[in-house]
């Protein structure tokens, strides 16, 4: 994260209620032209004007509440130059606003980059107001100056007293980023989740250094902590694609059993349940997703499943067939049209067909192993020797000679060649 872009954060968490605030304007005959001028200016949200007429206001009537709403307009305009001589100019004028003028001349400074100016102002207003907050204040400005260490130590004071989220992301994100000390930074997080549980900021910094640091059996622990304890049904279908993935890494099972507990995410499930060779489960789930959707598309899946686990596969073909036909009147998959048109040149029931589809799925990709083996063999079903050769050199450039399928059409086509 930029410096420019964590101010901006800094700035919005901490001011966010001063900039909102609504003091009540007191109309009187003399001003409030000016008055009713300057509240359409905010509400159209053109802040440079409305802060130009509540700074008039405030010379003519000398009044605190048009003084903080300039400053506050002038904020919403980024005018940072503004709301920093007004704040300054003021620091000593309200007792009661003191320590609110003086950070809100520290994030002007900041925002205008005089990091001097910035750093000299957090640290009267830290020896004036001595709290966490203040304490927050002057670490952001010595990471501002990229003077880490400094920032470590005002943001490890804060933490200490206040114990809050977003001033412990802060440390966290120095210790890891700029000094290097990324176990400590880990050690942090970890400490608070074990005390105060998953406060979503802390989370989300926790799942991100174990990413960085590909800490899987770390990830899959929070991610289903934090599963558990999000609320939102974006952020939780987030954590749960990141989860199913960690799972999978270490143990395909996990992941299907978690899939099948929570069925979030029935599209993953098949994948993982085709990838671990659980076709049975595969099938019965697309099955009753076709009973539910009456999506024709399905069909074709079915029909690979079911040719799949079926023990006398010719048996079947007529039906796989037809599964396959009554898909492809609504959808051009080219795994489909590679699977049907291979169990065509494979069989000898249709090679100029099954070619024709095979070559269909190859358009679509061109670099597909699977599709370029099956295009192949279907010159070589047709005695087109050259060509055979042509698609099936892809293929061993790409895969090599392992599969054990692969390996027989190589050796025919040659034999064929030769």
């Amino acid at each position: 994260m930029s410096s420019y872009s964590r101010l901006i954060i800094i700035f919005i968490f901490i001011f966010s209620g001063c900039v909102n605030a609504q003091p009540s304007l007191k109309v009187n005959n003399q001003n409030d032209t000016l008055i009713l001028l300057a509240l359409d200016y905010e509400l159209s949200k053109k802040f440079n004007k409305s802060a130009e007429l509540y700074l008039r206001l405030y010379r003519l009537t000398d009044r605190l509440e048009y003084l903080q709403k300039a400053i506050n307009q002038s904020i919403l305009a980024k005018d940072f130059k503004t709301s920093g001589i007004l704040c300054k100019e003021n620091l000593d004028k309200y007792p009661k606003k003191d320590e609110r003028f003086h950070r809100l001349a520290v994030i002007s400074s900041l925002h205008q980059l005089k990091l001097n100016e910035a750093l000299e102002l957090a640290k009267k207003l830290l020896k004036k107001y001595n709290n966490t907050e203040n304490y927050e204040i002057i670490g952001n400005v010595y990471y501002a100056r990229g003077e880490y260490i400094d920032a470590v130590k005002y943001f490890e004071s804060a933490y200490a007293i206040n114990q809050k989220p977003k001033t412990l992301v802060s440390l966290a994100d120095v210790l890891y980023v700029y000094l290097n000390e990324k176990q400590k930074a880990i050690s942090y997080l970890e400490t608070f989740m074990r005390l105060y549980g998953c406060k979503q900021l802390v989370c989300n910094k926790l799942i991100e250094l174990y990413q960085e640091e590909q800490n899987i059996d770390g990830m899959i622990s929070i991610l289903k902590t934090a599963y558990k304890k999000y609320k939102n049904p974006f952020a939780r279908y987030k954590i749960s694609v990141l989860l199913v993935n960690n799972l999978e890494k270490k143990d395909i099972n996990q992941a299907i059993k978690f899939l099948e507990k929570n069925r979030i995410d029935d599209t993953k499930l098949l994948i993982l349940y085709e990838k671990a060779g659980y076709y049975k489960k595969a099938l019965k789930l697309v099955r009753n997703a076709y009973k539910k959707t009456k999506n024709k598309a399905l069909l074709g899946k079915i029909a690979i499943l079911e040719f799949e686990i079926a023990e006398d596969k010719k048996a079947m073909m007529k039906h796989v067939f037809a599964n396959f036909e009554l898909a492809l009147t609504v959808t051009e998959d080219a795994n489909y049209k590679n699977y049907y048109g291979y169990l065509l040149i494979d069989y000898d029931i249709n090679v100029s067909k099954g070619l024709e589809l095979a070559k269909q799925a190859l358009d679509k990709h061109p670099n597909n192993a699977a599709y370029l083996d099956s295009v192949a063999w279907g010159y070589f079903k047709l005695g087109k020797c050259d060509l055979a050769l042509k698609y099936m050199k892809k293929v061993i450039e790409q895969i090599g000679l392992d599969n054990k399928e692969i390996k027989l059409h190589w050796e025919k086509i040659q034999e064929c060649k030769k």
